[in-house]
């Protein structure tokens, strides 16, 4: 059997058993969407409110045929759970924004080189691998594509590449009217501090990991009400969480990572998934992961993941 073939019938198979295997208290099978209503700060106050916590998908959630960053695999993740899809944007040498991780187009596409010298000839005819090196039927996607995507549908959080102008970027997205349905990650106050000049509408992602450092990013320039605070990977913080929910600051904790480290990887070698829950418990507001499915089921089983009719959480179609 092709590769090819095999990786198509592996995502078919578990896109179609996934909403059974949630059973009733799950999510329902025809898909989701996310409206924040032109106001995503709310919509993610409400999320809180309700003792709910979304997920979002790393790099769109991707599963066997389905690749990272790929506009299917985003759209397989939105009908089974309801969530934001984080991206990767990277830039080619001729400025066409796409959607790739790394510094080169080799683990993840048929092609090879290093992004920082590739036009977008060079790799808009490229198929995408899955994780596990299928060649999938799929095409590396353009920002402008994902952003197509992704409006009346779910929220985009933007991770920039190295090769990836914040100013071309933020202008694509105006240019789609997804200010409100967008979160820009930072990864220094110096990132946060100029994309909040370039798009003082739109919310930022940045890393908090103490009190003080809210403090310093606001004292910088960016309100706390444009902050959404990412709190790292390794150890869950109640006590922060609990600080930060009194500034009004949604939590983003990241379970993430190499399967061998990461949150992720021990809740799946302990098959302890409960642990999903006890982080919404313990003040996660957004729970990044690369098993937005698996938790899901767990939110679901502990009343912690958003219903349909909820905080703009509706079902598709």
């Amino acid at each position: 059997m092709a590769r090819t073939t095999l990786a198509l019938s592996l995502a078919t198979l578990a896109t179609a058993l996934f909403p059974i295997a949630l059973g009733a208290q799950g999510p329902s099978s025809a898909g989701y969407t996310l409206d924040p209503a032109g106001d995503l700060s709310a919509m993610l106050d409400c999320f809180e409110a309700e003792g709910k916590t979304l997920i979002s998908a790393h790099r769109g959630g991707p599963s066997a045929g389905l690749p990272e960053n790929g506009i299917e695999t985003m759209d397989a993740m939105m009908a089974a759970v309801p969530a934001v899809m984080e991206i990767d944007v990277a830039q080619s040498t001729d400025g066409v924004l796409y959607l790739m991780h790394d510094r080169t187009i080799d683990r993840t596409t048929t092609g090879t080189g290093p992004t920082r010298e590739l036009a977008w000839d060079a790799i808009k005819d490229l198929n995408l691998r899955d994780e596990a090196g299928w060649v999938t039927p799929y095409k590396v996607p353009t920002l402008s594509a994902a952003l197509d995507w992704a409006k009346d549908k779910t929220v985009l959080q933007i991770d920039f590449k190295r090769t990836a102008s914040f100013e071309d970027t933020i202008a694509l997205i105006r240019e789609k009217g997804m200010e409100a349905r967008v979160i820009l990650i930072a990864y220094s106050q110096g990132q946060a501090t100029r994309l909040h000049e370039l798009a003082p509408e739109m919310l930022i992602s940045y890393s908090i990991s103490a009190p003080g450092d809210l403090e310093e990013i606001v004292e910088a320039g960016v309100p706390a009400d444009r902050i959404v605070a990412f709190t790292g990977t390794r150890t869950a913080r109640p006590d922060l969480y609990s600080l930060l929910d009194g500034q009004d600051v949604e939590v983003i904790f990241g379970t993430l990572g190499r399967p061998d480290r990461s949150i992720d990887g021990v809740i799946k070698r302990f098959g302890t998934p409960e642990r999903y829950a006890e982080l919404s418990e313990g003040g996660v507001d957004v729970l990044a992961t690369d098993r937005g499915r698996e938790a899901a089921v767990a939110l679901a089983e502990a009343g912690r993941l958003p219903d349909a009719g909820q905080c703009g959480v509706r079902e598709a179609g």
